[in-house]
């Protein structure tokens, strides 16, 4: 089990995801998101290749438009 807190709400998941999966579980996929890990942002050309790991603090920000 792998315990996150992403939002400031915890979540516990029974296998490890990458970035871009973890917003595909939030149906955030193609959306314009900015994701930070730890206080460090996660570039979204990395977001595939970077793994979640237990303890890890995600924040994830959608970028809305309006006029």
């Amino acid at each position: 089990m792998m315990e996150l807190i992403i939002n400031g709400e915890a979540l516990t998941l029974s296998a490890p995801l990458s970035v871009a999966a973890l917003l595909d579980s939030r149906n955030l996929t193609g959306k314009r998101v900015a994701v930070e890990r730890n206080g460090e942002i996660v570039p979204k050309s990395r977001h595939a290749e970077t793994l979640l790991t237990t303890g890890d603090r995600i924040e994830i920000v959608v970028a809305v438009g309006g006029g």
